[in-house]
């Protein structure tokens, strides 16, 4: 959940690393550190907070020279897991002799054990963290070969990682590892550049080259060699990545997720576009690699997620049943794989994770591998992991997401499963004319969120009455009660209200025992089945004194009269109001966080990749 970014090349190191960690600030901003190969001599400098405050240290304590004159470096930005968030336990770490410098994403599980075998060896630590003893490992192996020090040090290691290591005595070189953490490096002229992300080095290569888990890398200015954890030669292709340096900047935006929740008409688009076949009423989604027969053939399919990502999975369990008769499962990733589930080759998982590098995501699909099923990924980053190791899926297309909080990627992965429920329906008992009318409504998706966005005013307004409260239910039924799910997610995120989201038959097995006038319902009241029982929950709710905030379909007056507000989306076809709904409540969400002062693109405690289980 960290971010990393190195650089070896003719350049200052310093500069380009900092820029590189501000693009990644996203992955975690608890603390921040450089280090840096001068005069034969590790430089290291971090700190506490954010990639800013690094900035100010580098500026008042490096000299112009070494800012300018060191060529080679790593950084990191941290997500804390092992150790309090402070400048002991910020990255980078040396090793006990300072020859080596490490830094590193991931959890390395047997630490204590490691730590342990290394006090008893005279090794002294500084910080708490596990990536320490990691880098005293690498250091305790370091004679004069960095990539064999490093294979054999992480032949001692369980848990994940993603790695970049520094010798002094190695000024041209940087040796690089990944397991279960992502690591991309970015191949220029005369230069070499890595990052956990391809958003921190896209202003400077778009040539990349994925590392697969087990691969090891030895970097210098012109040249990638990449190997086995056995140290063995092994060959990865260079790649091309599909967005620009200026998809990941907020242009004329205040924040992030405003700039992301304005792009969704056209991120709906491209996730759309070309991927509908209006003469035979179905979508063309080619990644699956899956013949009619094929699709027909299978039993039962089963979504795996977490977050905003399950989330959108519950949507498309709704399709798949409505519009395909398919069983569908939707499972907590971290669940999966400690479940024993009941899986074979007649059973489709598709996992569902916007970065494609959840490790949670990830473990399970491997274990349904390993059961038999067929396998495919939903995914936003092209070449993450997840989308490679299961060689088939769909790509959502919708562009750079560097706001904590997903917004469009939750619509695109919404809008992306029920163009996957129409591609099965039709291959089983889904009408042409219905195929085609659902191909009629996917299309005018974009045109719906960009009516829905109008509202922004409105809601703003709204926001403000309820921006001082510390509770807030958010009920739905039907389509709208992941929704609610959604909704509740999308304000404790960035707001720190506590919100929780209920189906809203539930709200009387408990949840109605809080209310009160302090404690606002949010109440999903669309055109779909079950909204006129979604009318009675409010009446309820307005019995207790609670005040209520109603979304309802264009003009109708269903809740006229009883809501104390009312948010109007565009009416659409019940298949599509999860999306326009889910706009609306991001917008919701994101004003009330503006007006509490919040810290609305990285929110406390959070980070947008969770590359740790």
């Amino acid at each position: 959940m960290c971010g990393i970014v190195g650089y070896v090349g003719y350049r200052g190191a310093p500069e380009i690393l900092v820029n590189g960690l501000r693009k990644l600030e996203y992955r975690g901003y608890d603390s921040a550190g450089v280090a840096v190969v001068f005069d034969n001599e590790i430089k290291i400098a971090k700190t506490k907070g954010k990639v800013n405050n690094l900035a100010e240290r580098i500026e008042k304590t490096w000299s112009e020279k070494l800012q300018t004159k060191a060529t080679t470096g790593i950084s990191h930005t941290r997500w804390a897991t092992h150790g309090e968030p402070n400048e002991i336990n910020a990255h980078p770490h040396l090793d006990n002799d300072g020859r080596t410098v490490l830094v590193h994403n991931g959890i390395i599980e047997n630490c204590r054990a490691l730590k342990a075998r290394l006090l008893a060896e005279g090794h002294t630590f500084a910080s708490e963290t596990d990536t320490e003893v990691l880098a005293h490992l690498v250091g305790k192996y370091y004679k004069t070969d960095l990539i064999e020090a490093v294979c054999e040090a992480l032949s001692k290691v369980e848990g994940t990682f993603g790695i970049a290591v520094l010798a002094k005595d190695k000024p041209d070189e940087i040796v690089v590892a990944r397991k279960g953490s992502p690591i991309v490096i970015g191949v220029g002229d005369d230069e070499t550049f890595v990052a956990s992300d391809a958003a921190a080095i896209v202003a400077h290569t778009k040539n990349v080259i994925y590392l697969d888990d087990g691969d090891v890398a030895i970097l210098t200015a012109g040249e990638v060699e990449v190997r086995t954890l056995e140290n063995s030669p092994i060959s990865r292709e260079v790649s091309t990545l599909e967005f620009d340096a200026d998809s990941a900047e907020k242009g004329e935006h205040k924040h992030f997720m405003h700039k992301e929740i304005f792009e969704q008409p056209d991120a709906l688009r491209n996730a759309i576009g070309g991927r509908l076949d209006k003469d035979k009423a179905t979508a063309i989604l080619s990644g699956l690699s899956m013949s009619p027969r094929e699709m027909a053939e299978l039993r039962r399919f089963i979504m795996v997620a977490c977050g905003t990502s399950m989330n959108a999975g519950l949507v498309g369990e709704y399709y798949f049943e409505d519009l395909a008769d398919m069983i569908t499962d939707v499972e907590q990733a971290a669940e999966f794989r400690y479940r024993n589930p009941i899986i074979g080759s007649q059973d489709m998982v598709l996992a569902i994770s916007q970065s494609g590098e959840t490790a949670d995501t990830l473990a399970a699909i491997r274990e349904a591998k390993q059961k038999g099923a067929l396998i495919s990924g939903l995914c936003n980053v092209v070449g993450s992991t997840i989308a490679r190791e299961t060689g088939r899926g769909v790509y959502l297309h919708a562009g750079p997401e560097i706001g904590v909080a997903s917004t469009k990627a939750f619509t695109c992965q919404v809008a992306v499963l029920l163009m996957m429920a129409l591609k099965f329906g039709r291959g089983r008992r889904l009408s042409r004319d219905v195929g085609q009318k659902l191909c009629a409504a996917i299309s005018n998706i974009p045109k719906y969120a960009e009516e829905t966005l109008k509202l922004d005013g409105q809601i703003r307004d709204i926001a403000k009455v309820y921006a001082g409260v510390e509770d807030v239910f958010f009920i739905g039924r039907g389509y709208m009660y992941p929704v609610a799910l959604e909704g509740a997610l999308k304000l404790k995120e960035i707001s720190y209200i506590h919100a929780e989201g209920y189906h809203a038959a539930e709200l009387k097995h408990g949840p109605i025992a809080l209310l009160e006038p302090r404690v606002p319902v949010v109440a999903l009241a669309n055109d779909v089945p079950g909204k006129d029982k979604t009318i009675g929950n409010i009446e309820e709710c307005k019995a207790r004194n609670s005040p209520v905030i109603a979304v309802v379909t264009g003009d109708d007056p269903c809740v006229d009269g009883l809501a104390d507000h009312i948010i109007r989306v565009p009416e659409t076809p019940d298949v599509i109001a999860p999306i326009t709904v889910a706009i609306a409540l991001q917008l919701f969400a994101y004003h009330i966080a503006e007006f509490r002062g919040c810290e609305i693109d990285q929110p406390r405690n959070l980070a947008k990749s969770v590359t740790v289980e």
